[in-house]
């Protein structure tokens, strides 16, 4: 591994820490970013939950009348569907109207390459306000990443919980430890090397 790499994951480990160190047991809360329900132009689900907390949660904010369309975006499984015709199809299943949802499949599973083929669907369908849709864990990630990299559009985080990971008691459980630590690496990856990595693409 460079030397670069390794200093680069040392401080951002080492950040994670400090975060840790002063913020104690309420450092959990900081994965979690959530916003009241608003009227939007559609709701987008992110990839990565076919039948579980996530489009069950975009499902019923659509029935709700938050928005009139239900997006949700998946890679591909299983040949060639997306993860998000199964979790259409799981929804249906489960006597939500189809009319509802739209597929949309993407090519990645990563939360940045995610966004920026999401961000072009949304310029071209002409929204401006979009409730953002992901596990309870993974909500502050992406909706720093959206803004960062879907300027323009005003993200409304409304997270489905998660069992995975419990934000008040994440130091005393094994598995929201590791999501805590991993979370906030990726977090500083994506706005200290990513984020600046894009613009200094996009310049040249």
């Amino acid at each position: 591994m460079p030397a670069s790499n390794k200093k680069r994951r040392l401080a951002i480990g080492t950040l994670c820490l400090l975060v840790t160190l002063v913020l104690g047991r309420y450092a959990g809360y900081f994965l979690v970013c959530s916003d009241p329900p608003q009227p939007s132009d559609l709701i987008l689900v992110i990839g990565g939950d076919f039948y579980g907390p996530r489009v069950l949660k975009g499902a019923d904010l659509g029935l709700q009348g938050f928005a009139p369309l239900v997006l949700i975006s998946g890679p591909p499984y299983g040949g060639n569907r997306s993860e998000a015709e199964f979790a259409i199809d799981f929804l249906t299943s489960r006597g939500y109207p189809k009319r509802l949802f739209q597929a949309f499949g993407i090519r990645s599973g990563s939360t940045i390459s995610e966004a920026e083929e999401v961000c072009r669907e949304l310029k071209r369908r002409g929204v401006h306000r979009v409730i953002l849709v992901t596990s309870a864990y993974h909500s502050r990630r992406a909706s720093i990443v959206y803004r960062l990299f879907c300027p323009g559009i005003h993200f409304v985080s409304v997270p489905a919980g998660d069992s995975h990971y419990d934000p008040r008691n994440w130091w005393q459980n094994q598995e929201s430890r590791r999501l805590f630590f991993s979370e906030c690496k990726k977090i500083l990856g994506s706005v200290l090397v990513a984020y600046p990595r894009n613009l200094l693409l996009n310049r040249t």
